[in-house]
């Protein structure tokens, strides 16, 4: 019989409220509140506690404090990534960047997700669906990144935009829920 973080990471129902994965999510608060309470001084401390949290982490990679996540492990920062301040990452299925993709503050990125009826719904249970974002994709402040989406290289998501389906690549779309605004030429 599978675990409830086997359930999670194969992105099957499971109960959150687990021993195991409560401990985890502790765990992980621990570190982004010392994260979170860092001097602007305390550049290699910060990194240092960073690359603890997050799953994997490129060159020059960074997140403005304060940050959130539920686990950390499954958030994968490409090189040359940047997070402005107030940045939420709810990472029950993985969140993968590429590289060179920026976040504007307080962008939510979200893979948690919850059964659609009731009864299922009242069990507590959730499962989570990854989230995908490619190469050079700017995401703007505010915006809302919903589970299971794929965002292509060279995108732009407008600011305070509700992204409920997959990007195509050198687009911007924005809104709620986000739409195509227009094709973005090199």
């Amino acid at each position: 019989m599978k675990s409830e973080k086997e359930k999670m990471m194969d992105g099957e129902l499971f109960l959150p409220h687990d021993s195991e994965l409560a401990a985890e999510r502790l765990q992980t608060k621990l570190l982004l509140e010392d994260y979170n309470s860092i001097s602007i001084r305390g550049k290699e401390k910060s990194k240092q506690i960073l690359q603890e949290i997050v799953g994997t982490m490129g060159k020059e990679a960074r997140i403005g404090a304060p940050f959130w996540c539920d686990y950390g492990y499954n958030i994968h920062l490409g090189d040359r990534f940047f997070a402005n301040v107030n940045c939420v990452m709810l990472d029950e299925a993985p969140i993968t960047f590429g590289d060179g993709v920026m976040l504007g503050p307080g962008v939510h990125i979200y893979t948690v997700n919850h059964p659609m009826g009731e009864a299922a719904r009242a069990t507590l249970q959730e499962y989570g669906s990854p989230v995908t974002i490619g190469d050079n994709v700017w995401i703007g402040g505010g915006a809302i990144i919903n589970p299971g989406i794929r965002i292509e290289d060279g995108a732009v998501i407008a600011s305070g935009a509700v992204v409920t389906k997959d990007v195509s690549a050198r687009t911007l779309v924005g809104g709620n829920p986000a739409g195509f605004i227009k094709r973005l030429d090199q």
